[in-house]
C-alpha cells in the first residue's frame, strides 16, 4: 500500500490510501464499512500487518459509490510528511556508502577509513517537513547548505538486541528523507546542529508498506538540484544494510514502533564537488527513490518568512 498524511485547504490532517491517483480517506472508509480505521499514520502503524489487511479488505469490498464518497483526487490535496511529528528523533546514519566516505574525507576532514560500525546521529522531530514545502536557509547560521537523498525505514515493531536475520521482520515500510546538512555547523565533531535545524528533514511523499518493495537492498536513488542530477546510486552499495542497522541500533537503544532510520546517502553531495556546490534561496531540490517517488522542496531565505 501507499499511505499518505494529507489535508485539504486548512483542515486537520488525515490518513489516506493512494488508489488510482485518488486518496481514499482511511477514517471515512472505515466508517462507511462499519470497520473503524485510525485517522493518523502512527496509530495505523501501531495496528501492524492486521491494519494493512483490514484496509486492503475494505478497499477491495467497497463499492464504486462508497469509494467515491470517501475519496478525493490526489491533486486536490496537500501532502504532509507521512509522519509529520515522529514520536522521537530520527536515527541518521553517516558515511554509509563507500564513495561518500571518500568524498567526505576530502572535503569535510572525516576519516578516509571505512567505518567499522554504523556512524549514528539524530535529527529532532522539529526538523521534519513535507513534500512541496520550504527548506529554511538561515544565512546567519550557515553558508554551506547541502542535500543528501536517503532511503528511510519505518519500523512496525521494535525491540532490544534484534538479530540481523530477523531485522527485516521489524520493518513496516519505507519513505524518502532528504538529510539536509549545514556543513559549517558541526561542533567539535558533533553533527546535530548541522543536521537538526528546522525543516532539515523533508520526508515523503508517501510511505510504502514493505510488501510493495521486493528488495530494499536494490533500489535506485538519485537527486536533482534545479533539474540537474547530482546523485545517482543504488542501496546495494550501502556499507551497512538495513539488517545491520536495525541490529546495531537495537544493541544501543530500545527500538520502538514508528521509529525512523535514515540509511545514509551516496556520493555526489555539494560539499564533495569541485568546486563545492551548496544550496541557496530559490533552488529546487528533488530526491527520488525507486518504488517510492520523488520528494521535492524549495530553499527559502529565513529573512523572507
Amino acid at each position: 500500500m501507499k499511505l499518505v498524511t494529507y489535508r485539504i485547504n486548512h483542515t486537520a490532517s488525515s490518513l489516506g490510501f493512494i488508489e488510482d491517483n485518488m486518496i481514499v480517506d482511511a477514517e471515512k472508509l472505515g466508517h462507511l464499512k462499519q470497520s473503524p480505521l485510525p485517522n493518523n499514520m502512527l496509530d495505523f502503524i501501531d495496528l501492524g500487518e492486521n491494519g494493512i489487511k483490514q484496509a486492503v479488505q475494505l478497499l477491495n469490498t467497497a463499492t464504486k459509490e462508497e469509494l467515491e464518497e470517501c475519496s478525493i483526487p490526489l491533486g486536490n490535496a496537500t501532502l504532509l510528511a507521512p509522519i509529520p511529528r515522529p514520536r522521537k528523533n530520527i536515527f541518521g546514519i553517516g558515511l554509509n556508502y563507500t564513495e561518500h566516505v571518500a568524498e567526505s574525507a576530502r572535503s569535510l576532514d572525516t576519516s578516509k577509513d571505512l567505518p567499522q560500525q554504523p556512524v549514528i546521529f539524530s535529527k529532532p522531530t522539529t526538523a521534519v517537513t513535507g513534500p512541496e514545502t520550504d527548506i529554511i536557509h538561515n544565512q546567519k547560521v550557515t553558508q554551506q547548505l547541502d542535500y543528501e537523498v536517503e532511503l528511510a525505514v519505518i519500523l512496525g515493531k521494535g525491540g532490544k538486541n534484534i538479530a540481523k536475520e530477523n531485522a527485516l521482520d521489524c520493518v513496516y515500510g519505507y519513505t524518502i528523507i532528504n538529510d539536509i546538512s549545514a556543513r559549517d555547523c558541526r561542533r567539535a565533531g558533533q553533527w546535530i546542529v548541522s543536521k537538526g535545524q528546522d525543516t532539515f528533514a523533508p520526508m515523503g511523499p508517501v510511505l510504502v508498506t514493505k510488501d510493495e518493495i521486493k528488495d530494499p537492498h536494490n533500489l535506485n536513488l538519485s537527486l536533482k538540484l534545479n533539474g540537474v542530477e547530482k546523485q545517482n546510486s543504488n542501496t546495494k552499495f550501502m556499507l551497512f544494510n538495513i539488517n545491520d542497522l536495525i541490529h546495531d541500533l537495537s544493541t544501543v537503544f530500545t527500538l520502538e514502533t514508528g521509529d525512523i532510520i535514515a540509511t545514509g546517502t551516496p556520493a555526489g553531495v555539494g560539499a564533495g564537488r569541485t568546486p563545492q556546490e551548496f544550496m541557496w534561496p530559490g533552488d529546487v531540490v528533488e530526491a527520488t527513490v525507486e518504488g517510492i517517488g520523488t520528494l521535492k522542496n524549495t530553499i527559502v531565505d529565513s529573512e523572507s518568512l
